[in-house]
């Protein structure tokens, strides 16, 4: 079973964000799995509609799979590194700001 897949790095949202999303599609056919990310109101679904259409392309084109035939096989959320930002408060105080990144990546396969 050849599983073809699509890596972004660095997306500029929380690995915990986007994980929610990414569990909603494991192991759903492709258009299906397009169809739930399209109506989700999640930021992490209009980042993993782009990981998944490439990971789609790269198996059509590197492949030459059947489209129809393709389901999401895996797709997973590891942290990347956080932006450490500071916010001035009152008193000469601080707060710190964490801006955290995720690697997003999807695989695909094809039904046996």
């Amino acid at each position: 079973m050849m599983e073809i897949s699509a890596k972004l790095s660095n997306a500029p949202l929380s690995a915990q964000k986007a994980r929610l999303v990414g569990d909603q599609i494991r192991g759903l056919p492709v258009e299906k799995a397009l169809n739930t990310l399209k109506f989700s109101t999640k930021k992490a679904a209009t980042i993993i509609v782009k990981v998944l259409e490439s990971a789609i392309a790269n198996a059509e084109h590197n492949e030459s799979a059947d489209v129809d035939e393709l389901f999401v096989s895996t797709v997973f959320v590891n942290e990347g590194s956080t932006l450490k930002r500071v916010r001035a408060r009152a008193k000469g105080r601080a707060n710190h700001i964490l801006k955290r990144t995720c690697h997003i990546t999807v695989k695909v396969s094809e039904v046996e």
